[in-house]
């Protein structure tokens, strides 16, 4: 099953790439796009619930990245490594399904497989920071490290729930 979820996540890093390139809707694309494979049940109800969460969390994720990554203007960054961001960043920030590092995890091998050379890096980076500094933060036995005490980027969308750039 877990590679079928990972297969999963190609066609929603896929759809988010055409969104960018397209007029149209994350989820009618992504439900297209699943539609030309034989998914389980499981895994098309993953690809509704992540296409529709960040189609209505869109803004949100983008302020988060603009937060994380201050030196990379969105229009700046390469589309794919974007499409990778906005997928985990749902994921990490706005469901609780799969765990934080397992986001992390899948969104530095899609990096790996469909970005650039310094993707996977950038993509761990950006989705380190913004793990590190969010509540689900948790301290693994041994590492001695403390959470950060600064407001994070989720925190501070808390914070401002309606404001729009």
């Amino acid at each position: 099953m877990a590679s079928n979820r990972h297969f999963a996540r190609i066609i929603l890093m896929q759809s988010l790439y055409e969104y960018v390139h397209r007029d149209g809707d994350i989820i009618d694309i992504a439900e297209r796009n699943a539609a030309k494979h034989d998914f389980e049940e499981n895994n098309l109800e993953f690809i509704r619930k992540v296409a529709r969460g960040v189609s209505q969390y869109l803004n949100e994720i983008d302020e988060v990245i603009r937060i994380s990554a201050p030196e990379w203007p969105i229009n700046q960054i390469a589309q794919v490594d974007l499409s990778i961001l906005r997928l985990a960043l749902f994921e990490l920030l706005f469901d609780d399904e799969v765990p934080p590092k397992a986001v992390i995890n899948e969104a530095v091998e899609l990096g790996k497989a469909f970005g650039g050379e310094n993707t996977s890096k950038f993509v761990n980076g950006v989705l380190g920071t913004v793990y590190r500094n969010s509540k689900k933060y948790q301290v693994d036995e041994g590492e001695g490290a403390k959470p950060s005490a600064k407001p994070t980027a989720s925190k501070q969308l808390k914070q401002k729930p309606g404001k729009k750039k």
